[in-house]
């Protein structure tokens, strides 16, 4: 029942580095394509004062976050909600911050779309939009690596690909976010901060 996703395990320290920078004691996170619910669990753990709300669009994904969040059983780690974030209807009407880890390379655009989208409707002035994953700049990647990843999401389905962060600006801008900070992170990726203007 429970997943377990090797990349999760290496990545998970450094995304927490930076969550808690960006994220309150205090604050209400949606997690948005939660997987197999290995980063809530890790982040509930290290995060007690910050309550996580997982989902995802996929039964057996819901499945296994269930599963390690009842065998941690932490109040601050919540049942998981089904979510596809590329629909305009969410099961949360309100949340202080967003986050989104690899899910926009391995779905398609109107799931980017979707999740800038809906996360200015449900964030306060100053709440957190938190991506992370690899991504182009300006055209160009940050290694052979990732472009060769690139052209093998492509080749499974044309509509997934690495995105630039030119368009996620350009997303954020028309929703109401300002990009605040880029990360550089482990293994050619990078962790993206938009906030939510007034």
């Amino acid at each position: 029942m429970k997943r377990r996703a090797p990349a999760a395990e290496r990545n998970r320290d450094p995304i927490l580095d930076i969550l808690r920078r960006v994220l309150s004691d205090g604050a209400f996170a949606l997690e948005i394509a939660s997987g197999s619910g290995q980063h809530t669990a890790h982040f509930a753990a290290h995060l007690p004062g910050v309550t996580f709300q997982p989902t995802d669009p996929d039964s057996d994904a819901l499945a296994s976050i269930e599963a390690y969040r009842a065998e941690l059983d932490l109040p601050n780690f919540l049942r998981p909600l089904q979510l596809d974030a590329s629909e305009d209807t969410w099961p949360v009407s309100r949340a202080d911050a967003v986050v989104c880890i690899n899910m926009i390379h391995i779905a398609p655009f109107r799931a980017c779309e979707g999740l800038f989208r809906c996360a200015a409707r449900i964030l306060p002035a100053g709440g957190v939009l938190f991506t992370y994953g690899p991504y182009r700049f300006s055209g160009s990647f940050t290694a052979p690596s990732n472009e060769a990843f690139d052209a093998s999401l492509r080749e499974r389905d044309p509509s997934w690909g690495v995105r630039d962060l030119d368009d996620l600006q350009r997303l954020a801008r028309q929703t109401g976010f300002v990009h605040e900070e880029t990360v550089p992170m482990p293994a050619n990726n990078h962790s993206l901060v938009f906030r939510k203007t007034a």
